[in-house]
């Protein structure tokens, strides 16, 4: 008898690993599910967001009234972000009005990512806590969203723009969105 409680440690540590794997494994148990679909058909959340550019005026939806926009965060610890650089220089040479958010980054360090990779985006706001990130339901960087002239997210992606993303997802958003208003 005194050799199976000798087990008993190890038979408690078993049942505590089994419950906190199915715990972690199921994710109805997550009360924040991070989803592919995020905010999308809902309300873009409302910025008010220092500008990187220094005395510039704050970013704000203002900015993009009346008119269809994508929103990227990234920030220049970003190794995704620095992979779709170049489709977002192609986006803005193609006439879509980008906003920057510059997520949890230091600006000086953003102002030298944007000037030695080029500068896709019409504006640039600072989200250096990560409140507007955690609004919009981003998981990571970067990550884009297309916001429709009546305000409502109508496009999600989630990492590093493709050109299949842009061109399958992203741009068809952009073009819809401007039917919205």
């Amino acid at each position: 008898m005194k050799r199976l409680w000798a087990f008993a440690p190890l038979a408690a540590l078993l049942v505590f690993a089994a419950a906190a794997a199915v715990l972690l494994i199921n994710p109805r148990n997550d009360p924040n599910p991070i989803s592919e679909t995020g905010l999308v058909g809902q309300a873009a959340p409302i910025y008010d967001l220092p500008a990187l550019a220094e005395g510039g005026a704050a970013v704000t939806p203002a900015a993009f009234a009346g008119r269809p926009y994508v929103v990227n965060f990234f920030a220049s610890w970003c190794e995704g972000c620095l992979v779709e650089h170049p489709l977002l220089m192609a986006m803005k040479a193609a006439g879509a009005p980008i906003l920057g958010v510059a997520y949890k980054d230091d600006p000086a360090r953003t102002a030298r990512f944007l000037a030695r990779h080029g500068d896709p985006f019409e504006t640039v706001g600072l989200d250096p806590e990560g409140r507007l990130g955690l609004e919009f339901g981003t998981a990571g960087m970067p990550e884009t969203f297309v916001v429709g002239a009546d305000g409502r997210i109508l496009a999600l992606h989630r990492g590093a723009l493709t050109e299949e993303i842009v061109r399958s997802r992203i741009m068809p958003a952009l073009r819809a969105g401007a039917a919205t208003n």
